[in-house]
């Protein structure tokens, strides 16, 4: 009995409505003192205020499930990007109630304002929805579904906990990978910015025989088909297939640095695997190396239909390292994994000519072997900083410092491009448009 008293007695919550009563109950007792034609007009308002009060309790406790709600979430979340969550909410009560709806989202979020103010007719049932934006990857761990809900009088709220424990797991942006997969798959990736480049020559991979039409290049004749079947046909040639393209992300101290709440390291993970699963949907091979102090995964490359999945499992766990990265390393990894020639895009930072120059002639090893394509990141809020007019002395230091960094930014490029080595320089939330613009313009102009 104590338990069950302790039970409706913490779930019950008083309202400001019942506050406003009882402070009106006082203030006619106090004026009754002074005013004695107010007779028992206190009385009979308290003790009406209170039998109010008994017939809102008994209407939200006569009913033991008055109110049902679900949380509705994906299996996974997907890391910088827009997730839905659903709340799903039910009315069993003879009549309208008033619902306030608080979700206990995982502590990552750091928000505590995720309430939802709905009213509900009898046996009706409605879905809502919100949007969750994780940073990080990792497992998330949602609360409770918490619903107080008020009766028509609207005197207390009762208290409905809906014990959802769900632990959701926080993966790379497959989210932007699909987007991206259907444009690779539909051939329309320019309508997200992929540009379209020219391509030079004709590709040797043979495709298949067909018709001759109006247009087709004489220099593709094949004439034995042509002699018997006596009509002219011409060989089809497609894109090369079965090359073999690696991204290579570098897990040291240089890209733990954020840009609006991802760090760099989850940028180059979002666009590996975007770069991957376009790579596989042109039939080409997509593998995987990650790199710090210490040999980290290496992922040979396959186009097998669980090669994404292996990626994703891979890139699911990675996390930035606070040393430099072993390049030595790297490279007998590189030399020890790749068999052939590949495309290699090397996701990493640097911030000044002097940290490239350490990286520089394991840099140029690997690209005596392999194309390979540098990728690191410009510094968008220093950009905003040499952008700014400059209001006195300090402003004026701090101005010259950042155009300076801007500045050894592009040397970089063109130290890098001097050695025969192809760069991408791009800011965070430009990457992935533009590494598979690269990766789309090699492959065009055959040099893969």
């Amino acid at each position: 009995m104590k338990s069950l008293f302790s039970l409706y007695y913490k779930n019950l919550f008083l309202t400001t409505r019942l506050f406003i009563g009882l402070g009106g109950a006082a203030v006619l007792y106090l004026l009754s003192f002074f005013f004695t034609w107010l007779g028992q007009i206190p009385a009979i308002f308290f003790f009406t205020l209170i039998v109010l009060l008994i017939i809102d309790l008994w209407m939200l406790y006569g009913t033991s499930n008055g109110i049902f709600a679900k949380r509705h979430a994906p299996e996974r979340l997907s890391n910088g990007d827009d997730n839905e969550i659903g709340i799903y909410i039910e009315n069993f009560y003879n009549f309208k109630v008033s619902t306030g709806i608080i979700d206990e989202i995982p502590h990552q979020f750091q928000k505590r304002d995720v309430l939802f103010q709905t009213t509900l007719t009898s046996h009706q049932h409605k879905l809502l929805n919100y949007v969750l934006r994780p940073t990080k990857r990792g497992e998330y761990e949602f609360g409770y579904v918490r619903v107080y809900v008020q009766a028509p009088l609207g005197l207390v709220n009762r208290r409905f906990n809906f014990e959802q424990g769900q632990t959701l797991a926080v993966y790379p942006s497959f989210l932007q990978m699909r987007k991206y997969e259907l444009m690779a798959i539909s051939n329309r990736l320019n309508e997200y910015g992929i540009k379209k480049i020219r391509r030079l020559g004709n590709s040797m991979e043979f495709e298949q025989i067909k018709n001759y039409v109006a247009g087709d290049d004489f220099r593709t004749l094949n004439w034995k088909a042509s002699a018997r079947r006596g009509e002219l046909m011409v060989n089809n040639y497609t894109d090369e297939k079965s090359q073999h393209v690696y991204c290579v992300i570098d897990k040291s101290r240089t890209m733990k640095m954020p840009f609006e709440g991802l760090s760099l390291l989850d940028y180059a993970i979002n666009a590996s695997l975007v770069l991957s699963s376009v790579a596989l949907i042109k039939q080409d091979k997509a593998g995987l190396i990650t790199a710090s102090d210490q040999k980290g995964a290496v992922i040979p490359a396959d186009r097998r239909p669980t090669q994404l999945n292996k990626i994703m499992e891979v890139l699911y766990k990675e996390k930035t390292r606070y040393m430099e990265t072993n390049m030595e390393l790297l490279y007998t990894t590189i030399r020890n994994t790749l068999k052939q020639r590949s495309l290699v895009v090397f996701f990493t930072n640097f911030e000044s000519m002097s940290a490239l120059q350490r990286q520089l002639p394991f840099l140029q090893r690997i690209a005596k072997f392999h194309l390979l394509v540098l990728v690191f990141f410009e510094n968008t809020e220093l950009k905003k900083i040499s952008e700014q007019p400059a209001c006195n002395v300090e402003g004026i230091y701090i101005k010259t410092i950042a155009e300076k960094f801007a500045y050894e930014k592009k040397l970089i490029v063109k130290e890098l491009a001097r050695h025969g080595i192809q760069s991408i320089l791009s800011a965070p939330q430009n990457l992935t448009v533009n590494t598979i613009n690269r990766y789309l313009e090699l492959k065009a102009r055959q040099k893969i």
